[in-house]
């Protein structure tokens, strides 16, 4: 799903804002917004991947 936002980004960065035919007019998200929601995505997995402490045996050199 990142993958996807992120060429959203990148395909919106490149075509135009805003564009007119025949009387019909197609704007975009600004791309500040676009970037915003992807950082608020991004930051909401984030959140669900755990605590971010793992929990692993120390074991001395040495020991037997």
């Amino acid at each position: 799903m990142a993958e996807e936002i992120e060429n959203a980004i990148r395909e919106a960065a490149q075509q135009p804002a805003e564009v007119s035919v025949d009387g019909q007019t197609v704007k975009q998200q600004p791309l500040p917004d676009q970037i915003e929601a992807d950082r608020y995505l991004a930051s909401k997995d984030a959140a669900k991947k755990g605590l971010g402490v793992r929990m692993t045996k120390v074991v001395p050199p040495g020991v037997v």
